[in-house]
């Protein structure tokens, strides 16, 4: 059995190191770099990324009937175009219910608001405030004047939201024409790809896109499996309850659960104001109680049963990333951020498959060699060029146990 040695000694060994572990840190800045880089130029044009990724997973849910209808010889423009129009048609059902079930039910809730307010009112008046009702109505004009005296402030945040409705509009027209484009022409795409990137790295790229491709498509399904089950149980509970806008808040519940973790909260606060301002206090804790036992359920059975299988990302990452997304990008970030985490953990895993394989070679190649040499480096700098191999020296107490 033999060592590798040098015959400068340890300075040499640790000059390697360090040289290896420069080499290292200098890829690792230049990754960043890039990284940084990309991260700025998407910002620049977030305009213009974000209807493409919306696009993106819209079509990954209209993909499934149109390629029924090419199966039936619609050509694919008009499969395409069917299959948007019927998508477009039920969004629009789904606002006409909501709406028409609050005009029904404003004057209910109005009513029971002033009832809720004049029981606030009372209790302010009684013990231990014992507010007198000068005193209380002058908290209202002390209020009023503030909200006077904000009227620019107000008038210039409407002014804004218009702007922000606006292009919110122009990013859904744009992006229901990409879904339309990438639906009827998605399977010309990969082929594409291929062409022009090459054999080599074209099948690499493609195959990556694939898993994408598959991955979005099982969140979209398994979204919409945990969105429908909470819509279900919140809805028939509020109904149950005799909450108005039970129905309306269920349609509510199941849009926001495309929104992991947040779109449950924000849709869970809503229901239990509602029943607080209608039907008093109980009936709110009541609510509360049902959005918690629901969301106990989805978070600890249906979520980790469905998402493990589908995306394969911990319940602490898609937090972190849905509070990232949200932080960084709003809401539209916070809708994202769980298809980025499941696009990136695609591509990390491709890669690790790519280098198990090149690895697994390697490992079989010198298992089947006859002689694979003095010693075997598994991470870490290369051997030096001056090394050389040394015999080890006798251990007298092992030769004379062996005699």
């Amino acid at each position: 059995m033999t060592t590798w040695g040098t015959a400068r000694g340890r300075g040499k060994a640790i000059g390697d190191g360090v040289t290896w572990t420069a080499r290292w840190s200098l890829r690792l800045l230049l990754v960043s770099a890039g990284a940084v880089l990309l991260w700025l130029l998407i910002a620049a044009l977030w305009s213009v990324v974000l209807p493409v990724l919306l696009a993106v997973i819209l079509a990954t849910v209209l993909w499934p009937p149109t390629a029924w209808l090419r199966r039936h010889r619609f050509p694919p423009a008009l499969a395409a175009a069917t299959v948007l129009l019927a998508g477009i048609v039920v969004l629009a059902g789904l606002v006409a219910l909501i709406g028409t079930s609050v005009a029904g039910s404003i004057g209910q809730i109005t009513e029971s608001a002033t009832s809720g307010i004049q029981a606030i009112r009372d209790w302010l008046a009684g013990p231990p405030l014992n507010l007198a009702e000068s005193q209380f109505d002058a908290y209202v004009q002390q209020a009023t004047e503030q909200l006077q005296r904000s009227v620019s402030t107000i008038a210039t945040s409407v002014v804004t939201g218009a702007g922000s409705v606006a292009s919110g509009v122009v990013t859904a027209l744009l992006t229901l024409v990409l879904a339309f484009l990438f639906v009827k022409d998605g399977p010309r795409f990969l082929p594409w790809v291929r062409t022009v990137a090459g054999a080599g790295a074209g099948g690499h790229i493609a195959e990556v896109l694939r898993r994408i491709w598959k991955t979005l498509g099982d969140f979209i399904r398994t979204q919409a499996i945990v969105a429908l089950a909470d819509s279900v149980l919140i809805g028939a509970g509020l109904l149950i309850l005799g909450v108005p806008l039970a129905i309306p808040l269920a349609v509510l519940t199941f849009l926001g659960g495309f929104v992991p973790i947040v779109g449950a909260i924000v849709a869970g606060a809503l229901g239990v104001l509602v029943a607080l301002v209608s039907n008093g206090f109980t009936t709110a804790l009541i609510v509360l109680a049902l959005i918690v036992a629901v969301q106990q359920i989805e978070g600890n059975v249906l979520q980790p049963m469905l998402q493990s299988r589908s995306l394969g990302l911990h319940s602490a990452v898609v937090l972190l990333a849905v509070t990232g997304g949200s932080t960084l990008y709003g809401i539209a970030g916070a809708f994202l951020a769980v298809p980025a985490a499941a696009g990136a953990a695609v591509i990390v895993r491709y890669l690790g498959e790519r280098l198990d394989e090149r690895t697994g070679v390697a490992g079989t190649a010198l298992a089947s060699s006859p002689d694979p040499g003095p010693a075997t480096y598994t991470e870490g700098p290369e051997p030096p060029e001056d090394a050389v191999a040394v015999p080890e020296e006798p251990d007298p107490e092992v030769d004379g146990a062996r005699k």
